[in-house]
């Protein structure tokens, strides 16, 4: 059963964002559109950035995509469930969800949240981003009481993107994506710190780890479609097999084998998409090694086989 994570409302009334006189809403959107589950056509045509009040009552069933997503509720409560966790999410309170998890949401009969969604995978080429997104890779709840030392700025800028979203000002996504990005920084360091503060490890020798670590993911990400082993980039990192396990599963949140697999599936939705490769050639280039482990794999984490992913791409086009 599902575990529920609540608290009690903050005791002092939150000052929730003090945004200008304007209208909230995105004369774009046509509503929702669902294959297997995958939530597509997100984002407008020329913006890899959405962000919208959101006042209905209605419930999102289970769904996942692409999409980097954030929830900042403002009025009233909504209960967000990810994958096996429900959060409670109470006026003032942010929950961080992943790229690519599973996810819905309870609305009450009344009530207002902003929803902001990004596409991050136009970062992936600066350094330190496959660092930060593993120390990202779990469902993140932000609260004055649960996160103190890092509430105040996440959410601050939560505000301000919302501001220059809904006030078109001028550079307003360049803006945004500067403001995300320090965001990021800020909730993958606050990670790190507590990942560190439950080692028994020198701060210099996790610091040291830290760097390494990071290579690590630089090499994973570059060498996902090799015959890679756990001893094989434990020795590349310089550590141990035993040791490199522990430290993995510490620094990123998954063991080896699961990060790796997540990184091939990555690589295999983008392929799908092209028409002319074939489930099997697909599969090679992304580094599995049969078609059954692609296809047992591809659906556990995406929830439809990988050849409905790619027919959905095939039948209506790029969302």
């Amino acid at each position: 059963m599902a575990e529920t994570k609540q608290r009690t409302p903050p005791r002092e009334p939150l000052q929730i964002l003090r945004v200008r006189d304007i209208s909230h809403s995105n004369t774009d959107w046509r509503g929702r559109t669902l294959h297997f589950k995958e939530e597509t056509s997100i984002f407008p045509d020329d913006s890899y950035i959405r962000i919208w009040q959101n006042e209905q009552s209605e419930c999102y069933p289970v769904h996942w995509h692409n999409a980097f997503e954030i929830i900042l509720a403002v009025e009233n409560y909504y209960d967000v469930t990810v994958e096996q966790d429900t959060y409670h999410l109470m006026p003032g309170e942010i929950i961080i969800i992943p790229a690519g998890k599973s996810h819905s949401i309870i609305s009450p009969e009344a009530g207002r949240r902003y929803v902001l969604l990004f596409g991050i995978g136009v970062l992936n080429k600066i350094r330190g981003y496959n660092s930060i997104i593993s120390l990202l890779s779990n469902t993140m709840l932000i609260t004055s009481e649960t996160t103190p030392e890092i509430y105040n700025d996440v959410y601050t800028r939560i505000t301000f993107m919302i501001n220059e979203y809904f006030n078109d000002n001028d550079f307003f996504e360049f803006s945004i994506y500067s403001n995300l990005m320090s965001l990021l920084v800020s909730v993958a360091k606050y990670s790190l710190s507590r990942n560190r503060e439950n080692s028994s490890n020198s701060y210099m020798t996790k610091k040291k780890h830290f760097q390494r670590f990071q290579n690590v993911l630089d090499y994973i990400d570059v060498h996902y479609a090799d015959n890679l082993t756990l001893e094989s980039v434990a020795e590349y990192g310089g550590f141990s097999k035993y040791y490199f396990s522990r430290l993995f599963k510490d620094y990123s949140g998954y063991n080896f084998y699961d990060y790796l697999t997540m990184r091939r599936i990555k690589t295999a939705e983008l392929l799908l998409t092209q028409p002319k490769l074939s489930i099997t050639e697909v599969a090679l280039q992304s580094g599995f090694s049969s078609i059954s482990t692609f296809n047992r794999s591809f659906k556990k984490m995406k929830g439809c086989t990988p050849g409905d992913y790619k027919a959905m791409y095939s039948n209506n086009g790029m969302p």
